[in-house]
């Protein structure tokens, strides 16, 4: 009896252990049929990595730069008085558009109008004087001829009207001057522009070396002040010299469309602390979009690339020495292709070091290695990659 009951529990560990056995054995086979059966759904039975590739174009890449911008005024002018005098009368508001030529300030003028007086006067004591001298003059000649004076009573005459002449020259200028500073009192907008603060009232007292009245600010046309590289500069000159440089101009609002200008100023110096170059472009601006001390976005476009190489930014890889680019091949094996990348602009690169034409891969080249089998991603046919990345890259060419 004793071993019956010894018999029992080891004839149950033995059941489990083939239990054990039999359910990792059903296991593996299916882990093998299932990567068997992956392995028939590939093309070729082979482990192909799913890429997404595109053709290389050969287009003319207009070369866009762009940079961050200050809108400055075209001239500031602060309104002095040229005399000192008291305000009469204030014909502007704060912050008022005004012409050149416009009325501004009146001063009291009570003493340049005195002046004036006094001068007028003057010139006409001087003109009698010169007429009364002119006489006697024509009188002692005539006696002079006849021998009646001598010549030194008639070289006298002679000297007086000279003075006199002298004497109404200096007068009048003297007039002159009065009547420019009798116009002083009126003081007038120099140029066309826009007012800031007014900062005096009737009654004020101005003198020249005091405060400025107001000053004005002209808006329209604007300038936009900004900076580029100074490897840009030989392309600039070059443009710069063939004819107007469009340039535009997008305010950091919005809903704000850009803003078309042209290049009006190259600085004739490199800054050497930052490598730059100082530029000006001049915009219309009678909607007032622009302001001084604004930011906004300048781009321009100096020089185009002929003829130039063009494939999708992502198609470009970083190495370690350097950036390639995956080529898929006839047998539809990547090859790794060092590549020199001229330019990146709107999504694309410009390259040098692979021909027209060539196909690369775009997508899934994070899953590749060199001699790598591909297989195109079902999702997109090769014709609908083809005529999508041909117009974009016909509209990079035309920016």
């Amino acid at each position: 009896m004793e071993v019956m009951s010894q018999t029992k529990p080891l004839a149950r560990a033995m059941r489990r252990t083939g239990i054990a056995l039999a359910a990792i054995v059903l296991v593996a086979l299916a882990v093998w049929f299932w990567r068997a059966g992956s392995s028939a759904a590939k093309p070729g039975g082979t482990d192909a990595v799913r890429v997404i590739s595109a053709a290389t174009a050969q287009t003319d890449v207009s070369v866009r730069l762009t940079a961050n911008g200050t809108v400055s005024a075209l001239q500031t002018v602060d309104v002095r008085p040229q005399i000192s005098a008291t305000i009469k009368a204030v014909h502007i508001r704060e912050g008022q558009f005004v012409r050149k030529g416009d009325r501004m300030f009146t001063l009291d003028a009570r003493t340049e109008d005195a002046n004036l007086g006094k001068a007028e006067a003057q010139v006409v004591k001087d003109r009698a004087d010169l007429m009364n001298n002119e006489r006697n003059l024509e009188r002692l000649r005539e006696l002079f001829k006849q021998e009646y004076i001598s010549r030194a009573e008639f070289e006298t005459a002679q000297n007086q009207v000279d003075i006199s002449r002298g004497q109404l020259a200096v007068d009048l200028a003297s007039l002159e001057a009065s009547r420019v500073t009798r116009s002083f009192s009126e003081i007038t907008a120099p140029i066309s522009g826009r007012t800031g603060a007014v900062a005096v009232y009737p009654g004020s007292l101005v003198q020249p070396n005091g405060a400025a009245l107001a000053s004005i600010t002209q808006i329209d046309p604007i300038n936009v002040s900004f900076t580029l590289p100074e490897r840009e500069l030989a392309d600039l000159q070059r443009a710069f010299a063939k004819g107007e440089v469009p340039v535009s101009a997008k305010p950091d609002l919005p809903g704000q469309p850009a803003l078309q200008g042209r290049l009006v100023f190259i600085d004739n110096s490199v800054d050497a602390a930052s490598g730059t170059i100082r530029l000006k472009a001049e915009f219309p601006n009678s909607g007032h979009r622009l302001w001084p001390g604004m930011f906004v976005t300048v781009s321009l476009s100096p020089s185009t690339l002929t003829g130039a190489l063009t494939v999708p930014v992502q198609a470009v890889q970083t190495g370690p020495e350097n950036k390639f680019v995956y080529v898929v091949g006839s047998d539809l094996k990547a090859e790794s292709r060092p590549v020199t990348v001229r330019l990146v602009q709107d999504g694309f690169a410009v390259i040098e070091g692979v021909a027209p034409g060539t196909r690369v891969v775009v997508e899934g080249a994070q899953n590749l290695r060199p001699g790598s089998v591909v297989s195109e991603d079902s999702e997109q046919s090769t014709e609908d990659r083809q005529s999508i990345n041909g117009a974009k890259l016909d509209s990079a060419g035309k920016q």
